[in-house]
């Protein structure tokens, strides 16, 4: 009997040791990737042209606050797209090689029909990677599903694309969700915050997003 619970108790200690190795080992996707150094300099603010910038963003202990309104103007006043407050990445755009985008997510309950990240820029159309919340869910553009419930808590949003290979690769809390072909080569780069989608919006839109960073391989 003892040398049964003998071989029990090693037979478990080998699957947790196992478990922790295979935890332990676990690629991360900024793996293989070199940070790129990031100033204010880089960080554009889009808004609504004829609202100050402090009526649709703030900035405190590291976190960027973005929010917009249905009814708000473009950022631009030629523009005839949707409302938006984002932070565009300047001075990293890309159209080789393979990118990233880092940083943590915070979407409040009752924002829904907005991107919140995006690669603005392709061969075909105005953008290469679109992912929206819709009730709580991330989705590509208004169609495939890539996460669900990520209301009300932070999420650290991962996007690898290679452009070579023609690829983007989507990751929520390190764990892949979604992969899809991109859009083809174009002047590419980075942004996030709330934009407003064609339909299916809420009144108010707001994201919060932290320890935002650009890697490269």
């Amino acid at each position: 009997m003892e040398r049964s619970y003998s071989h029990l108790l090693l037979f478990l200690a080998l699957v947790s040791l196992k478990s922790f190795n295979l935890l332990c080992s676990a690629a991360d996707p900024t793996d293989g990737f070199t940070p790129v150094p990031l100033t204010e300099a880089n960080f554009v603010l889009q808004k609504p042209y004829n609202v100050p910038l402090n009526e649709r963003y703030s900035y405190e202990d590291g976190i960027h606050h973005l929010w917009v309104y249905a009814t708000d103007k473009p950022h631009d006043p030629s523009s005839n797209t949707q409302p938006r407050t984002e932070v565009r990445i300047t001075g990293l755009d890309y159209s080789s090689g393979v990118w990233q985008f880092e940083g943590y997510g915070f979407v409040p309950n009752g924002t829904s029909g907005v991107t919140v990240a995006q690669i603005h820029g392709a061969s075909h159309g105005a953008t290469t990677l679109i992912l929206r919340i819709y009730d709580g869910n991330m989705r590509y553009y208004s169609g495939d599903l890539v996460a669900t419930d990520l209301y009300d808590k932070w999420f650290r949003l991962n996007i690898i694309h290679d452009v070579d290979g023609g690829r983007l690769t989507v990751f929520i809390d390190g764990e892949e969700r979604y992969s899809t072909h991109d859009q083809g080569p174009g002047d590419l780069y980075f942004k996030c915050g709330v934009y407003a989608a064609p339909r299916n919006i809420s009144y108010y839109m707001e994201s919060r997003w932290r320890d935002i960073k650009i890697y490269k391989k």
